[in-house]
């Protein structure tokens, strides 16, 4: 019998002691201990970030019996044992109870656990007293999981934002004069956009985001991925009817790339341990909760391209609650990794993988035409279709239908913004089907399609003409990069109007 697969479950006790298969991280657990005191990481959600929290929890609290076969078994004082303060703000419902009101219940069920009487009122003041009490006998392991969350779940109402933003601040505080109690502390969350001030008092804490000893604490290796999931690849390659190298392959392209040191790429947890359960290929991580302030960022800075973008070091730290910075926070929550560092120390950005890849752009793709999200991907498959049927007609129809559903109001006070970022997010989608190229860095859109008989160059216009745009391809010689593929060149010139909010012209000859 196989192990079960523990898809959604967090809790190492749990995983365990019910057989649920386990990837053993417990090696670069110890490292952590062994190397340091006190640690913020920063990951995406539904990473691992709560199972490492709770497999430390176990760890301090001797629990022996859990650890057998793994690697820190024999590597481990199990006569090290320390009281353990665990918060999750992610179950302490703030949303119903108010975050102060949450954080006073919790901090007093976890002294109950510790058999300790808390006399303070105030939620700071108690937090002070409890760590001090439960380290009266040996030092305290201090344990805080997705410290943002009270504050990520409020990005569209700032106000209640900045109300919990104080309120944690004040929280907080109490950590920085406890270290004569404190053994060992980790902090994990999705974003570092309010670490700065959260934790203002809080200096010595050790970011592990991008340091390479947390590089593969969360996320399976590709070592991993074979070694444990190695009994059930035979079921998935059955039904999928794929070779090992085949699945192989496919499961790299769809949920591999997560990168925070460039060197290591590691595998969604979630995406890999809901794709053996259901034996399919879907976008699981993406469809488990993509927050809707990203989108609002998205389309307030009007951005949609995200491959190979570079930025400093210091973005990913320069947070503003009152003005979000997009492409920070796209790569702290998961839809952006980093690929490369040059020797200026710029970081290159660009997609994970394909599940994100192809569910982002389906997702812009359908808020900017004022669409259901699932309508997305139907309209560029039928594009793709379209061209690998090398009919026009039907090309420029979908071209057309693209704009159809915005609301005339809305379009006409940005019509260029929504002509180039949807113009350019369903190429640049089509890519993900067939082989196409989509270049808007010089504010120009240049397209080229290329089907098994035709290779398509495409130039598009705005309030002027397809016989302009057909023109723009001959002046340049765009076809001129193709001149040795013996497929046929067929160039084409589309202008879109503005006014009528759709194509009103198009042209094509062959090269």
């Amino acid at each position: 019998m196989l192990q079960k697969l523990p898809v959604g479950i967090q809790t190492f006790d749990e995983i365990i002691g019910k057989d649920y298969l386990y990837i053993d991280k417990t090696e670069a657990i110890h490292l952590l201990i062994a190397s340091g005191k006190y640690y913020f990481l920063s990951r995406p959600r539904r990473f691992g970030k709560s199972l490492t929290l709770s497999t430390l929890n176990a760890i301090f609290s001797g629990k022996r019996d859990l650890f057998k076969g793994l690697w820190i078994e024999n590597q481990w004082d199990w006569d090290n044992i320390h009281p353990v303060i665990h918060l999750s703000f992610s179950s302490i419902g703030y949303k119903t109870l108010g975050l102060e009101a949450a954080i006073h219940a919790e901090l007093q069920t976890i002294s109950n656990g510790l058999g300790i009487v808390l006399e303070e009122s105030s939620i700071d003041r108690q937090f002070r007293e409890l760590i001090k009490k439960a380290a009266q006998q040996r030092k305290v392991v201090l344990l805080i999981d997705e410290y943002d969350k009270p504050l990520i779940d409020y990005l569209d109402d700032i106000p209640q934002a900045k109300t919990n933003q104080q309120i944690l601040k004040m929280f907080y505080s109490v950590i920085k004069d406890s270290d004569p109690y404190l053994e060992f502390l980790l902090i994990t969350g999705v974003s570092k956009f309010s670490k700065v001030s959260v934790f203002s008092d809080l200096n010595n804490l050790y970011d592990l985001t991008l340091d390479h000893k947390a590089a593969t604490l969360v996320g399976y290796t590709q070592a991993e991925l074979e070694h444990y999931f190695a009994p059930y690849f035979p079921a998935a390659e059955q039904r999928l009817k794929l070779s090992r190298t085949e699945l192989l392959e496919k499961l790299r392209r769809w949920y591999n790339g997560y990168s925070w040191d460039t060197e290591h790429f590691v595998y969604n947890p979630y995406s890999i341990l809901s794709f053996f359960s259901a034996n399919a290929f879907r976008n699981f991580w993406f469809e488990s909760g993509t927050p809707t302030f990203l989108i609002k960022l998205m389309r307030r800075d009007w951005l949609y391209q995200f491959d190979n973008l570079e930025l400093s070091e210091r973005a990913f730290s320069s947070y503003d609650i009152d003005y979000l910075e997009t492409l920070p926070i796209l790569f702290q929550t998961g839809y952006l990794t980093i690929k490369s560092i040059d020797e200026h120390n710029l970081y290159r950005l660009d997609y994970p993988n394909a599940e994100v890849k192809e569910a982002l752009l389906e997702y812009m793709i359908s808020n900017l035409r004022h669409e259901q999200t699932a309508l997305g991907t139907p309209l560029v498959v039928h594009l793709h279709k379209a061209f690998q049927a090398n009919d026009l007609e039907q090309v420029i129809e979908i071209i057309k239908s693209i704009f159809k559903k915005i609301p005339s109001q809305i379009f006409l006070k940005e019509a260029e913004a929504y002509y180039h970022s949807l113009i350019y997010l369903v190429f640049f989608y089509l890519g993900q089907y067939t082989e196409a190229e989509v270049n808007d860095s010089t504010g120009r859109i240049d397209c080229v399609v290329k089907t098994p008989t035709h290779i398509y160059i495409i130039e598009f216009k705005l309030n002027k003409s397809a016989k302009a745009a057909l023109k723009q391809i001959k002046d340049k010689d765009y076809a001129g990069a193709y001149q040795t593929d013996p497929r046929l060149k067929v160039l084409l010139g589309i202008n879109f109007s503005s006014k009528i909010k759709t194509v009103d012209d198009w042209l094509t000859e062959t090269a």
